[in-house]
């Protein structure tokens, strides 16, 4: 999608949408919903019942309506102009999570990825434990092969579920989705809706250790109390980006109300009054700075969305 400014007009494209046993909302402001507390509206904001609603709503939606997908909004910046089109997100349909024997678990794409480590550990479940130390849900975690603690999505993947523009559902495993470092080359149409989830039996009180390890390492490395968007820039492995930023001397630097987090600096922050440029922009001047001292094009790990703000003369 391009980020050039043009009017959202909600009232107007709500027309053009199907019924749905969703629900639709015309022009509702993303910030609430996104861990910085910034951006602008989505044009219209859909949340369909179940995944039938969806795939119903797919197959019927003109092909010329843009189309985006966001979960609970923790690795995501919405620029001020808002995101044209729908923005989809998963709600209550899509968040179940059932014991289905052998250690496996089902789990749907708008379950935090925090609860099924408790679930696991609630049934003796070992090695989902690194799924605590991510702050997102299912959907975003297959979509990205999120990982963290040692662990990663594509290890512990039986079969994800989705559905395409079309309103087609499909069920694949983790080697049809070629996943690798914080990528899958699922098709970028693709919803996922949901995922099975492989572990093994564990002793409780081991599994109680290992997250309590976790959640102490990450309040105590990460801002994690603060307006952020969790990592920004993806690891150039073998390198970490965090040393790198540090290395070009960004740790602390400001433009606007957004900052580079002195805990943790691939960590930007909303001390409170940034705007979605704010945070943009001190993201470029960070890859701009460790790239000249560096050499190492660092690569945006936030999702970024919509269109920016329009001048006052526009």
């Amino acid at each position: 999608m391009s980020a050039k400014a043009r009017r959202i007009d909600g009232a107007a494209l709500l027309k053009r949408l199907p019924e749905v046993r969703g629900r639709y909302e015309v022009e509702r402001p993303l910030s609430e919903l996104t861990w910085f507390r910034v951006g602008g509206p989505a044009e219209v904001l859909f949340v369909p019942a179940d995944e039938a609603d969806l795939a119903a709503f797919l197959a019927a939606v003109p092909d010329d309506i843009p189309l985006t997908v966001i979960g609970v909004g923790s690795n995501l910046l919405v620029r001020d102009g808002g995101v044209p089109g729908v923005v989809i997100r998963l709600g209550r349909g899509f968040g179940t999570l059932t014991l289905e024997g052998d250690c496996r678990i089902r789990a749907g794409a708008a379950v935090p990825d925090a609860r099924v480590a408790r679930f696991a550990l609630e049934h003796g479940i070992e090695g989902l434990t690194f799924l605590r130390g991510i702050p997102g849900t299912i959907g975003g975690a297959l979509r990205m092969n999120a990982g963290a603690h040692g662990g990663e999505m594509r290890d512990v993947l039986v079969e994800a579920r989705a559905v395409d523009r079309q309103g087609r559902v499909h069920v694949v495993d983790a080697q049809a989705l070629g996943m690798r470092y914080r990528h899958t080359d699922a098709p970028a149409d693709w919803i996922f809706t949901g995922a099975v989830l492989q572990g093994r039996p564990g002793e409780k009180e081991e599994i109680a250790r290992h997250m309590a390890e976790i959640s102490r390492q990450r309040e105590e490395a990460q801002p994690v109390r603060a307006r952020t968007g969790g990592s920004t820039f993806k690891n150039p492995l073998p390198k970490r980006a965090w040393e790198l930023i540090d290395a070009a001397g960004m740790r602390g630097v400001r433009v606007g109300g957004a900052k580079v987090s002195e805990k943790h600096c691939n960590f930007l922050i909303n001390e409170g009054d940034a705007t979605a440029a704010d945070i943009e922009a001190l993201g470029e001047l960070v890859r701009a700075r460790v790239l000249a001292e560096t050499g190492v094009a660092l690569e945006w790990e936030i999702k970024r969305i919509g269109i920016f703000a329009a001048a006052p003369s526009e």
